[in-house]
């Protein structure tokens, strides 16, 4: 029996010997790579987190001693730790094993979100209640990667909690020089720094052996040269850094040595007050294809095989690959497009425009706010910038888009990728939320290509407008085929061949286009004269269009947002406000944090696959005639 299959809790590691946890740490690392290669998910961040993980666990008592983890995807390991290891085959499928930390799994979950730089707030929180209820004996750990660090969230938070230096919060920096990519920055250089100056710890325990040895003097001597490590750091290291923040500082600790991280993390509970401790982990340690991945250590994977770490299935070509190609293209032609992305490059499809315009391209670090708010004033300067971002991180830069960008109508792109139901990522990673946040921005343009040739232009089209933001959205995934226009009304696209008025007008938006040209193919053969129109322009509502539309017997509109306040209602509404006796249909996600599951089992659950699609219009039309 292996000594991972005796690990049921945090308990079971406690009384193991140092070679038992090196042996339970490469056990844990063959686990990983044998289940993780077959479901998908997260292998580099975790590979790197072993004894760190095993570290922790030996030294708090969670869940007594809450365990938060900033950027959730480093929690298979701790996942294992909990209890978990039988689950890991169903590993981010339905059903089954979340990819991030989960309350519904197990009591050693805190945080869910996979939002980075939000778990610092989170604990100065729960060390706070933890004061005010007088329960001076627990801890809190927060649990960050050093690309977290880039998120000024985190500095926010870490200027409340070094004010209060009774309680006793430990913040772990696991600092492998990523976060998806390598980490950029100020920042990020200060921590390059922090890995390679050994002088200050060199220098001060060679001064205690040598007065320790002098008598009477010796002692306060030490003390003395002790006191002043803030001078001494200043000029031989620079984790004064935290220090001057009014943060106890311990490291750099090798983080895949559990002696020195269980040294470090004793000391730091100890303390009674805020303490950093970091530690230099690697990313994808211990798996020869992770470990020669410069671009990103395996960040994420699909599934891949364990002994090469290549594909098992190669996908066509994606949405994020026809946009970088598209952005490249204009590139060239353009020379006042820059580009920005939040720690990003790779997965937005931005590393291509980087290689070709290296002094045009900006990553900001995890800093979506800071991202937009530059962009707008990029484009003060006649610059026409791009920021591209996954579509749920556009959540945290709202503030920026509507009052930085649109208010003083910069011409700023935005192109939001994994838009919509994205699913095995789980809750807070469907990209579900930006066309209701979008139509209250006065003056924005939405865009929703249902192709790649639509994509393009989408682009270009945003490119060129210069009097306020545009954005352009789109899934996850492979590209569909190109559907080509049967007629124009507008900006808008009529995607069927009709006789006469139709029955039923399917306005489709985006990547809905193809499964609603199914459902009207559907309803054609139970007798129904159904069309389905692209608006293309999604937003503002175009009037041709809701002219066109205004003595249709039932319009339906289909949307992968959210249906409550999104732009099917908003087009609706506006047919309404001319057409009153206009029946109509909203269909998109219901207002609730969706589970994870692939996208087709979960747009099928909220209905908008063919079948569900197909039976709401003809129970709509059946209402509308015994009326």
């Amino acid at each position: 029996m292996s000594i991972l299959d005796r690990i049921k809790s945090p308990d079971d590691l406690r009384s193991m010997s140092l070679e038992q946890l090196e042996q339970l740490s490469a056990e844990i690392r063959d686990f990983l790579v044998a289940n993780v290669t077959k479901t998908g998910g997260h292998l580099g961040p975790n590979l790197g987190v072993v004894e760190l993980t095993l570290a922790v666990h030996r030294i708090f008592d969670s869940p007594r001693d809450p365990i938060l983890w900033d950027t959730g995807h480093q929690t298979y390991v701790h996942k294992i730790v909990t209890g978990r290891a039988s689950d890991f085959p169903t590993l981010r499928q339905d059903g089954g094993l979340s990819g991030y930390p989960s309350r519904a799994e197990s009591i050693h979950d805190v945080i869910e979100n996979s939002h980075a730089s939000t778990a610092l707030s989170y604990a100065d929180g729960i060390a706070k209640a933890f004061e005010l209820h007088g329960e001076t004996d627990r801890h809190v750990v927060a649990v960050i990667g050093d690309g977290a660090l880039t998120g000024g969230m985190t500095w926010e938070a870490i200027n409340n909690i070094a004010s209060a230096e009774s309680r006793s919060l430990v913040i772990v920096v696991n600092d492998n020089e990523r976060s998806y990519s390598p980490t950029i920055g100020g920042l990020a250089n200060k921590l390059a720094a922090l890995r390679t100056h050994n002088a200050y710890e060199e220098f001060l325990g060679w001064g205690k052996q040598l007065l320790s040895k002098t008598p009477l003097v010796g002692r306060p001597m030490y003390e003395a040269l002790h006191g002043m490590k803030k001078g001494i750091k200043d000029v031989v290291a620079p984790q004064g850094l935290f220090e001057d923040l009014g943060m106890k500082y311990i490291g750099p600790v090798d983080g895949h040595n559990i002696q020195d991280l269980e040294f470090a993390l004793t000391r730091a509970r100890d303390f009674g007050g805020p303490v950093i401790v970091h530690a230099i982990t690697q990313k994808g340690r211990g798996y020869a294809p992770a470990e020669l991945d410069e671009a990103d250590r395996f960040h994420a994977v699909g599934i891949v095989d364990a002994d090469t770490g290549k594909p098992v299935k190669i996908a066509g070509p994606s949405w994020t690959a026809a946009f970088s190609e598209s952005l490249v293209k204009i590139g060239h032609s353009n020379h006042t497009v820059v580009a920005i992305t939040a720690a990003m490059l790779g997965p937005t499809g931005l590393e291509a425009f980087n290689e070709a315009f290296p002094t045009r391209t900006f990553d900001v670090g995890i800093a979506e706010q800071h991202a937009v708010a530059s962009a707008a004033g990029m484009a003060h300067a006649g610059l026409n910038p791009v920021v591209a971002v996954y579509s749920t991180f556009l959540n945290r830069a709202f503030d920026q888009l509507l009052m930085d960008a649109a208010m003083h109508q910069a011409g700023v792109t935005f192109v939001l990728d994994r838009a919509g139901i994205t699913g095995d990522d789980g809750a807070s990673h469907n990209g579900m939320w930006d066309m209701s946040l979008l139509t209250m921005v006065p003056g924005l343009h939405l865009y929703a290509p249902r192709d790649g040739q639509h994509l393009t232009q989408a682009l270009q089209a945003g490119i060129d407008r210069t009097d306020g933001p545009v954005v352009l959205r789109f899934p996850k995934g492979s590209l569909p085929e190109t559907v080509s226009a049967v007629s124009k009304v507008g900006h808008a696209e009529i995607l069927t061949e009709h006789i006469g008025r139709p029955d039923v007008t399917i306005v489709a938006i985006g990547a809905m286009c193809g499964v609603a040209l199914e459902a009207a193919d559907r309803l054609t053969t139970h007798g129904l004269n159904v069309e389905v129109v692209d608006p293309v322009q999604c937003l503002p509502v175009v009037p041709d269009l809701i002219s066109y539309l205004s003595d249709r017997r039932l319009v339906v509109t289909v949307e992968d947002g959210l249906v409550d306040g999104g732009v099917g209602q908003t087009l609706l509404n506006a047919l309404l406000r001319q057409s009153p006796n206009t029946s109509t249909l909203a269909l998109g996600i219901p207002k609730a944090f969706l589970r994870h599951a692939s996208r087709a089992q979960l747009l099928a659950e909220c209905g908008l696959d063919v079948e569900s699609i197909s039976a709401s219009i003809q129970n709509t039309m059946q209402t509308e005639v015994t009326k």
